[in-house]
């Protein structure tokens, strides 16, 4: 309604090239009358129901068509009134009523999918605030626990240089973490280089292990593969470290989690079996935001992962990632 007094002359001016004759005039009058009613009611018309808004255009129609046909009775031939009738009353209505529908369906199916791009976002929102809270905390909680073990008297210069640079390369972490995610970056390599994955894995254990004893839990190791890999060293270590802290933290009463590496010929395996968690919904729902940070950092080092998980039953994460052929310069 809001285009009606376009559409008038548009309609006023198609008529025209029919003939300028007594239907022109009459035309003129009636679109020029009704184009400015409909502007007028435009804001009212909006704030109608879409079935409402589709009653009301195919009532006007009618009503326009009957006050047409009623002049046109005077001046036509009895032999065309049947022609009339379909005319005016009968085709125009309908082809509105028609009309109208397909707009309405158009503009609802916008709607709803505006609708839809916003509960999106919103949800992808959360997940990152989720995803970000839980990461940060492993570098945080890593650096707590060094902390601690600084406050102790018995701790000689080495190693108390030992865990200051500990701590500097975790705050280092959660510093990285929190760059991507304010720059809406996905992991991504940025550095490469040749990876020895039983030395990375152990020190990773390393760094948790004061984690682990905090809930009781026993950390196995057997790490066969002397292999090297290609990837970036902090990425491994954010990958790693967020899985193995989080699967530790679902042991509230203790368990075991077994880390071996096993050189399957083709490629290089990492297996993680966790055993004794006792994981509720609302727990499994965090781990896919847990995985989902791994899964996109394993896959920006061309790996794969495969997770065989059961509520109340022992769960094994499995990484496999090609080997590289050549030693590359660190």
């Amino acid at each position: 309604m809001r285009l009606s007094p376009i559409l008038a002359i548009i309609l006023i001016v198609l008529r025209g090239f029919h003939g300028i004759d007594f239907g022109f005039y009459l035309a003129l009058v009636i679109y020029s009358i009704f184009s400015l009613i409909f502007w007028c009611i435009n804001p009212w018309f909006l704030r109608l129901t879409s079935k409402n808004r589709i009653l009301f255009s195919t009532g006007i129609s009618l009503f326009v068509g009957g006050g047409i046909l009623v002049i046109a009775l005077f001046l036509a031939p009895f032999h065309q009134m049947l022609d009339l009738f379909f005319a005016f009353l009968i085709v125009p209505p309908l082809g509105i009523a028609m009309i109208s529908y397909i707009i309405e369906m158009i503009e609802n199916n916008i709607l709803l999918q505006q609708l839809l791009i916003k509960a999106e976002k919103k949800e992808a929102v959360e997940q990152m605030g989720a995803a970000i809270s839980h990461e940060i905390r492993n570098p945080l909680t890593t650096s707590i626990g060094f902390v601690e073990l600084l406050d102790k008297d018995s701790l000689n210069q080495e190693k108390i240089n030992q865990y200051l640079s500990i701590l500097k390369s975790e705050l280092d972490t959660a510093e990285r973490i929190i760059q991507d995610y304010l720059t809406y970056s996905k992991p991504i390599i940025s550095s490469v280089e040749a990876l020895n994955v039983q030395k990375e894995l152990t020190l990773v254990i390393s760094l948790l292990q004061p984690l682990a004893n905090y809930y009781s839990v026993k950390v196995s190791t057997n790490l066969l593969s002397t292999k090297l890999i290609e990837g970036d060293r902090s990425k491994f270590h954010q990958c790693f470290i967020n899985i193995i802290k989080y699967n530790i933290e679902c042991m509230p009463n203790g368990g075991s989690l077994l880390i071996e590496t096993v050189d399957t010929g083709t490629n290089i395996m990492i297996s993680i079996q966790i055993a004794g968690e006792k994981r509720n919904e609302e727990q499994l729902k965090m781990t896919s935001h847990t995985m989902s940070v791994a899964f996109n950092i394993v896959r920006a080092m061309k790996g794969t992962i495969d997770i065989k998980n059961k509520i109340g039953k022992e769960t094994v994460i499995q990484f496999y990632f090609k080997p590289i052929k050549a030693h590359l310069k660190r």
